[in-house]
């Protein structure tokens, strides 16, 4: 049994909507001035993380996923179930929905849908985002599509730096311009998208709209999911869950000195998202900073942290 972190390189994806942060704030090496995203855990075909350093160095987590099964205590044949991503919306994503898994492997071929959440990294002052909408029936919904109506459509929510948001597949939904987050998501990159603010490419296109299947899998009428999850404080560090579902669950753990912890999940994803610190898993001590990724392998049971940092930490 492997008894060390895996520690994970992003894969850097450009968008339109792209921006600097992600070298500013994480010192990632960007390919240019628009870059949307960081898949900092992924072994899906679009961008597979690779192995930053140890016995599996240079290796896809897609291939160990592959070959290693053992590493994640597999039991299905299956993809790699989880992606965890950070994205900087230097401006506003287009609007959007994604299926569920049913709809994805028997429309789109796909073994998954798209369930998501976000944790804000960072927003400024008065960003917000859509979530949902506000038609009561269906055909209200494709009425209101077809006219172009989307102010009155879409649901607005302002958001700070901290706030959680749980995006269940077939929520309409867009991250807004100036806001940071780290999303995990269920590994799959189907989008339809529903609204692109008329932007055009490089080329002078405008961008592709996916309005039947997007009136397909919405959600209607709307919903807001209520999360209420306690807090565990033990020794120096703080444990508050975000979210415990269907496809994965989300915490949010907090050092402040040091702490021991013990796992009892097939495997962890963790993302350093503020300070700096250390693991140490079998008597081995690792240093973590602010936008370092790893996954704890089945069979790390217990790790000991020191340091004040602030960690997302993922399992299916």
């Amino acid at each position: 049994m492997l008894q060390e972190p895996i520690f994970l390189k992003p894969v850097l994806q450009e968008r339109i909507w792209g921006g600097t942060k992600l070298r500013e704030e994480y010192g990632y090496e960007i390919p240019s001035e628009t870059t949307g995203e960081a898949w900092v855990i992924s072994a899906h075909p679009n961008g597979s993380s690779t192995v930053a350093g140890g016995e599996f160095a240079g290796k896809s987590l897609a291939q160990l996923w592959e070959d290693h099964g053992e590493l994640f205590n597999k039991k299905t044949s299956g993809e790699y179930p989880l992606l965890v991503k950070i994205l900087d919306a230097a401006d506003d994503l287009s609007v959007q929905v994604h299926p569920d898994d049913r709809y994805a492997q028997e429309v789109e071929g796909e073994p998954y849908g798209k369930t998501e959440c976000w944790y804000v990294l960072g927003a400024q002052e008065g960003a917000n985002l859509i979530l949902g909408h506000n038609a009561q029936d269906k055909s209200e919904f494709e009425k209101m599509v077809d006219d172009g109506e989307w102010e009155q459509l879409f649901r607005y929510v302002k958001v700070q730096k901290g706030d959680f948001v749980y995006v269940p597949s077939g929520t309409i939904h867009a991250i807004g311009r100036g806001i940071t987050i780290l999303e995990v998501q269920q590994s799959s990159d189907i989008t339809y998208r529903v609204y692109d603010y008329d932007r055009r490419d490089k080329d002078g296109n405008t961008r592709e709209l996916h309005l039947d299947r997007a009136k397909a899998v919405t959600n209607i009428p709307h919903e807001d999911v209520k999360l209420d999850f306690g807090t565990i404080e033990k020794d120096d560090m703080t444990i508050q869950q975000l979210v415990k579902e269907e496809y994965f669950t989300v915490e949010k753990w907090e050092i402040d000195g040091e702490a021991e912890h013990s796992i009892s999940a097939d495997f962890l994803q963790a993302d350093v998202t503020e300070g700096h610190g250390s693991i140490e898993v079998a008597g081995q001590e690792y240093k973590l900073a602010k936008g370092v990724h790893f996954i704890l392998p089945n069979g790390v049971k217990d790790i000991k942290f020191g340091g004040d940092m602030e960690l997302i930490v993922s399992h299916p």
